[in-house]
């Protein structure tokens, strides 16, 4: 079969290279159409409660994770001129397409009584601007007597202060996100640069925007350091332009299919699938290499370059196959999960795997049996001195120290065991971005002075209609608030409670000592004037309504408490949360029949990593299984199977102790690695496993013979693929991203590893468990055998190609 297709590959080579430039042409003009998604998936299951909830709690009480926080601390901010340049940039940004509300020292609102009408107006403290120093600094002693606001907008201990953007959440769903954000930026720069005082940025808006970006630029980045770091290797290798250009082409070509993929599926660009291009580049360079040093190898014995690739082709074409298979494995796992950003990244990329195997084996051949044969000095490479050295130690181990292989293989295996008792899984908000960031040290920046700005909510149902306004529940709340503001992570709690106690300081005509809940007797005049309040018209009322309406449900039976935290990661925040708030919360509400749920967005990202751990976990155990399929039906032995897979979980566990003794948590991220490693190790395992049957028929069973031959002939397209691989996953650990480039190091450590999983320890094994001469023979039906001894296949092919070469070589 594989020799037919070789020669039918070579003889239509024509209509094939234009099938392929018209395919390339088209996935090329669908690649132009790929666009960056905006909208971060939810891992969290559509029909987890907690999820039903939070979506419960947007429709009732609007989104939490959509404002954009700008902050400075310098006390020049206090002088007229600056102050007037806040002013300015506050209008301005009111103004910006995008922004649907800003909240800010120069547009600060306070609650006035009006004994007339009996009602609370929301006046601007700044309703006119200060002329002079002295009006301004008198001002802002009416701001900072605002207890409302201590906490919120003006730090009460360092004096920070901040501006709060309300982003509209269809710009920040869509492509119109980076133009609102640049705009924003570009004129809070121009007030750093007027001012010179030094601006920070942070909230879910930014943290979103900036790592998109990021996501873009390093995506291209990494596909222009892979074609460099491939070209590097290829010429390193086979030293020829031509073996550098067109494996290169090849895989680029691949790339805007790969590309194209994604848009003809619907998906867009993400922080996983953006990774792809250059792990294609990485995943499709070895087919080309193998197939490659195997034309070289072939060639140098029959002196025909048809000859040499068809036989190549017959060789090695069921087990690249076979091999493509296990790393597509790899990802295709993550097509068994319900998350959407997991599936898109499997779907595309075990798609693009397969199509990188059938280009390479169409292209390749046609390529170089068009090009001149290689030369004596560009098949040196076979004969290279120090892989020759290196796989005759190999070789020498296997056969002469096979106890030392297992104690050390032990040994590592205790350590590695110990390594990964000490992973920890941990998870951050903006876990990927480098702790020298930007983003990170603006987010260190309002976590010193405010606590922190990731979204945290508590929903108090009291079970009853306006059972809100009871005075007694009040107070419930008004305590459970108190134990918040004693947590260092925690903002200060805003809430119906907070906004009933502002209404008595200003029915006690702003005195800051009457900042408390009305007692019973205050609590009618409070309430009556508030009520009022809602029907006076204009600017004012609208604002004491949207006020009123964002701290309590329409029935008044559930009010909502919002805080801001501090991004103190996944296993803190699920200390705080059950160690020290849920407890608290039955104190004080045990009995009353009031009920207290946490929520947010940052509960539920908490959530997520956690679900998605848990899936990956659950997709490694598949990917077993699934390769230990393909290895029982490639070769049909329930042995085959435990010999690629021993090495391989040798190969992960030592990857997990890495991580244990180098502080790299699990997470998402680094989870996700094992799955693929798992895919593209077992690519060596069966590489060799066929190579030493085949080579147990040619050496009439003798088992240390055949493993020689492999080693010394397998060996050297394994480390090549192996150099290839690591080199190419290297690249990602230039990234910024955590996790990407945790990734590249990860991946590149368990390449390294392999090597001697596969090159020394499954020889050992099969040295020591397989049977030798004296056994029955090996049910070979699985794979066809292949070597230069297969005398009339060779035949054939030598008559057919007679009966072509003309027409073939000549056109």
């Amino acid at each position: 079969m594989w020799s037919k297709l070789a020669l039918f590959i070579i003889k239509n080579r024509r209509i094939l290279v234009l099938l392929l430039a018209a395919i390339t042409v088209f996935m090329g003009w669908q690649a132009r159409k790929v666009e960056m998604t905006y909208d971060f998936a939810q891992v969290v299951r559509p029909d987890d409660p907690d999820m039903v909830y939070f979506q419960r709690f947007k429709q009732r009480f609007g989104e939490d994770g959509n404002v954009l926080v700008l902050g400075m601390q310098d006390s020049s901010v206090y002088q007229l001129g600056n102050f007037n340049e806040l002013r300015l940039l506050t209008d301005t940004l009111s103004k910006v397409e995008g922004v649907n509300g800003i909240l800010g020292v120069t547009r600060l609102p306070r609650l006035v009584k009006d004994t007339t009408t009996q009602t609370f107006r929301a006046v601007p403290i700044f309703r006119r601007f200060p002329q002079t120093q002295l009006e301004l600094d008198s001002l802002m002693r009416v701001v900072n007597s605002q207890e409302f606001y201590k906490g919120q907008l003006i730090s009460p201990t360092t004096g920070a202060t901040l501006l709060a953007l309300t982003m509209d959440p269809k710009y920040l769903n869509s492509s119109r996100r980076e133009a609102v954000m640049k705009e924003i930026l570009g004129h809070a720069e121009r007030f750093q640069q007027k001012t010179s005082i030094k601006m920070h940025y942070a909230g879910l808006p930014y943290v979103r925007a900036t790592m998109t970006t990021k996501v873009a630029s390093e995506m291209k980045l990494f596909v222009g350091l892979t074609i460099v770091m491939m070209a590097l290797t290829l010429l390193m290798f086979f030293r020829t332009w031509s073996a550098v250009v067109f494996p290169l082409l090849i895989v680029l070509m691949v790339v805007v299919w790969c590309v194209g993929s994604m848009v003809l599926l619907g998906y867009k660009i993400n922080l996983l699938t953006g990774l792809i291009p250059s792990i294609i580049i990485v995943i499709g360079i070895p087919n080309c290499t193998y197939l490659l040093s195997r034309y070289h190898y072939d060639y140098r014995k029959s002196g025909n370059q048809v000859l040499a690739m068809t036989r190549v082709v017959r060789k090695i074409g069921l087990v690249t196959l076979m091999n493509n298979t296990t790393t597509a494995i790899g990802f295709v796992v993550f097509c068994f999960t319900n998350i959407a950003i997991l599936f898109q990244f499997g779907a595309v990329a075990t798609i693009n795997i397969f199509v990188a195997f059938a280009v390479s084996f169409i292209l390749m051949p046609i390529v170089f049996t068009i090009l001149a044969p290689p030369t004596p000095k560009q098949l040196e490479h076979l004969e290279a001195k120090p892989l020759t050295k290196l796989l005759e130690f190999f070789d020498y181990l296997v056969l002469e120290r096979r106890r030392t292989v297992y104690l050390a293989a032990l040994v590592f295996s205790v350590l590695a065991a110990v390594g990964v008792t000490k992973v920890k899984s941990v998870s951050y908000m903006v876990d990927d971005l480098p702790k020298d960031s930007s983003v990170n040290s603006d987010l260190k920046f309002f976590e010193q002075h405010f606590n922190g700005v990731m979204p945290l909510e508590l929903v108090v149902n009291t079970g009853k209609k306006r059972g809100i306004l009871k005075l007694k529940n009040l107070e419930k709340i008004d305590r459970l608030e108190k134990f918040l503001r004693t947590q260092p992570v925690l903002t200060t709690p805003v809430s119906i409670v907070t906004f009933l106690k502002a209404a008595t300081q200003s029915f006690y005509n702003g005195d800051p000592s009457y900042y408390r809940l009305p007692d019973n007797d205050e609590k009618n005049f409070v309430l009556s004037y508030l009520a009022r309040s809602q029907s006076v018209k204009g600017a004012e009322g609208q604002l004491t309504n949207k006020l009123l309406r964002s701290f309590t449900d329409s029935t008044g039976q559930e009010a909502r408490i919002s805080l801001k935290i501090a991004d103190i990661g996944s296993q803190n925040l699920d200390t705080l949360i059950n160690n020290r708030i849920k407890p608290e919360i039955n104190r004080i509400f045990k009995g009353t029949g009031m009920e207290v749920k946490l929520t947010g967005t940052t509960i539920l990202f908490t959530k997520g990593n956690e679900y998605l751990i848990g899936t990956l976990k659950e997709s490694l155990v598949i990917a077993f299984v699934l390769v230990g399929l393909v290895v029982l039906i490639l070769f049909r032995s329930i042995r085959a199977v435990f010999f690629t897979l021993l090495p391989n979980f040798f190969t992960l566990l030592l990857t997990g102790g890495i991580m244990g003794y180098f502080g790299i948590p699990l997470k998402p991220s680094t989870a996700l690695i094992f799955s693929i490693a798992l895919g593209i190790d077992g690519d060596n395992s069966i590489h060799l496993l066929a190579k030493f049957r085949q080579e147990m028929a040619v050496n009439g069973r003798r088992v240390k013979a055949a493993i020689s031959t492999t080693l010394s002939e397998a060996g050297t397209s394994m480390i090549y693929t192996s150099i290839v691989l690591f080199l190419g996953f290297s690249v990602f650990a230039f990234s910024e991203f955590g996790g990407t480039k945790a990734l590249g190091l990860l991946m590149s450590a368990s390449l390294l590893i392999t090597n001697f999983s596969n090159l020394i320890l499954l020889p050992c094994l099969l040295v020591t468990f397989e049977h030798g001469a004296d056994e029955d023979t090996i049910n070979q039906s699985g794979i066809k055998h292949y070597d230069d001894n297969y005398h009339e296949e060779d035949d054939d092919l030598e008559l057919n190609l007679g009966r072509m070469q003309k027409g073939v070589l000549g056109s």
